[in-house]
């Protein structure tokens, strides 16, 4: 099957570059356990999150938010950069490998690429004691699914732009306001009423509220409801 030439591509060129992602991947779960769930948590009073620890809290948000970064940043530069500036794509459609394939490959990778990233993230939460729920075991999956959400229309993006200054613009009016309106360092609840629908209406905002489910103990979860 041709996507999965494609598939190995990927995978070959990540082994030889893993190691610039191993600060995203291992390194700043730690930070954001240590710098908000364990630093700011202290300050937070957990009547305004339903009375779980703040760490609890903003952990699945945090991973969610990470899945959505992944997303995204696998479908900028990297894309650009094989129709752009090293041409992979062209190399691989003088090939029998169609453009179909392409896409489904890249896809396939990008799952992977999230799902090792968020089991990581899960994992070093998990030690911190903010998951209470085997349901998390479904986070990884949950996080595919949303990285594909924000991945897909910025591959399209990406495959037809001439400028990369254009991606700075995605960080600024997508990534950062979506990561502070989304309810994940608060609850959406205690936004305004008129701009709650916002949130709402963000894709982050459900993908948020999945893994906060999944992670919470069982009777959590029903008062929640």
């Amino acid at each position: 099957m041709a996507a999965a030439a494609v598939f190995e591509y990927n995978m070959i060129s990540y082994r030889r570059t893993w190691r610039g992602s191993v600060l995203s991947s291992f390194v700043l779960p730690v930070l954001f356990v240590v710098g908000f769930g364990l630093s700011v948590g202290t300050l937070v009073h957990t009547g305004l999150i339903g009375g779980e620890s703040y760490l609890s809290f903003i952990a699945p948000g945090m991973i969610a938010t990470t899945a959505m970064q992944v997303g995204i940043g696998e479908a900028t530069f990297p894309v650009m950069a094989r129709f752009r500036w090293i041409k992979i794509y062209h190399a691989m459609v003088a090939t029998p490998v169609r453009p179909t394939d392409i896409v489904l490959g890249d896809a396939l990778y990008l799952a992977v690429r999230i799902v090792l990233t968020t089991t990581v993230f899960l994992g070093v939460v998990s030690l911190f004691g903010a998951v209470h729920s085997w349901w998390a075991l479904t986070i990884p999956l949950i996080c595919a699914l949303l990285g594909f959400a924000f991945a897909s229309p910025v591959y399209a993006l990406a495959a037809t732009l001439e400028n990369a200054g254009y991606f700075a613009l995605i960080q600024r009016l997508v990534i950062i306001p979506m990561s502070l309106f989304a309810g994940v360092f608060y609850p959406v609840s205690q936004m305004p009423a008129g701009v709650r629908f916002v949130a709402y209406l963000s894709p982050l905002w459900h993908g948020v509220e999945l893994c906060r489910s999944a992670t919470q103990k069982k009777k959590e979860r029903e008062n929640k409801k």
